[in-house]
């Protein structure tokens, strides 16, 4: 019986050191609002490391919000890993997320610790991009069509019903060319050049890469997305050029936050501080997403549309982040840019 209550015991002991023995290092629950192929490594590599078992929803930045919000009385998520950071700050200037200063604060490139102060430590940076479009070369000169350069080319006549780009209202990234636009022209020509580009939109998608890819296999002649999401369509073959337009564009800060009320805060916070290492952020790159990392000693892919080689306006982050003009402009634009006639 002794020796039976022994080996049972060493079992036990042995099964704990185990991977897989998530169980009892306890449950991670996690809003992902980046391309499904990196969100599962990242999650898998966190569950090797720590033991701690990761249930993960994909979803858009502005679907994961409205989800948030919904949640606020009972929440069920634990941390927004990913996405782009204004719908991240609107969050925290709603209360509906937490603050954590993580130790690896030190570790972060200048624009990420500077995204965290903005947000009182509800939110952090965790990879940058630039914004621009990219389009199907193959068919571009198929149809003897001029190779666009700027913001205004992809709204002349010759692109009508040829363009494509996500919704603001469940895009971060289509949130962030409106808010753009609107510092680069100014409101008014803003709207202006959003309703002549209206005409030559044929989908307004959910996700904000999905352009990216539809312009990759010809379904669309332009595309407008971050431009590293065009990038990863470039290296697996597409015949796509990358624009960068020659007016000038912003750029997204991707960011992380910890959701108020969080059921494993313990836990929330193990992953926040692992999320911000190097190691965490090399990741990207093996999933194909050539973000600019956060910390500065990660790699670089060199794959990754480097700022220095794009025109960047200086995008007004705690501004265009608040909830009073995320909602203005969203309302505009539904009532002015999607509700006109084609």
């Amino acid at each position: 019986m002794a020796l039976r209550r022994a080996i049972a015991l060493s079992l036990l002991a042995a099964a704990a050191l185990l991977p897989g023995a998530a169980r009892a290092q306890g449950n991670l629950t996690v809003y992902c609002s980046v391309q499904e192929e990196w969100c599962r490594p990242m999650m898998a590599a966190f569950e090797r490391a720590t033991g701690i078992r990761v249930a993960m929803t994909r979803k858009s930045s502005g679907e994961t919000l409205t989800q948030i919000r919904a949640e606020a009385s009972n929440p069920r998520g634990d941390v927004w890993w990913g996405g782009t950071g204004d719908p991240h700050v609107q969050a925290a200037e709603e209360n509906l997320t937490e603050e954590y200063r993580s130790p690896r604060l030190s570790e972060l490139q200048p624009w990420a610790v500077r995204q965290a102060e903005q947000a009182r430590f509800r939110t952090v940076g965790i990879y940058a991009g630039a914004l621009g479009y990219s389009f199907n070369q193959r068919e571009l000169e198929r149809r003897r069509i001029a190779a666009p350069r700027c913001w205004a080319d992809i709204a002349r006549p010759e692109f009508r019903g040829e363009v494509q780009v996500a919704d603001p209202n469940t895009s971060g990234t289509s949130y962030t060319m409106l808010a753009t636009l609107v510092q680069l022209m100014g409101e008014e020509p803003a709207f202006t050049y959003l309703r002549a580009l209206h005409r030559n939109v044929n989908q307004y998608t959910r996700s904000g890469a999905a352009p990216a890819r539809a312009a990759a296999t010809g379904e669309t002649l332009v595309g407008i997305t971050f431009l590293h999401d065009a990038v990863t369509q470039k290296l697996n073959g597409a015949p796509v050029t990358i624009v960068a337009p020659c007016e000038g564009t912003g750029y997204e800060i991707g960011s992380m936050s910890i959701i108020r009320g969080a059921r494993n805060m313990e836990n929330a916070r193990r992953f926040y501080d692992w999320a911000l290492s190097a190691e965490a952020q090399a990741i990207a790159a093996t999933a194909n997403s050539f973000q600019l990392p956060s910390n500065r000693a990660a790699p670089i892919p060199p794959e990754a549309p480097r700022f220095e080689d794009v025109r960047l306006i200086d995008y007004d982050f705690a501004r265009w982040g608040t909830a009073a003009e995320r909602t203005r402009l969203l309302q505009r634009w539904e009532r002015e840019v999607r509700a006109a006639a084609r």
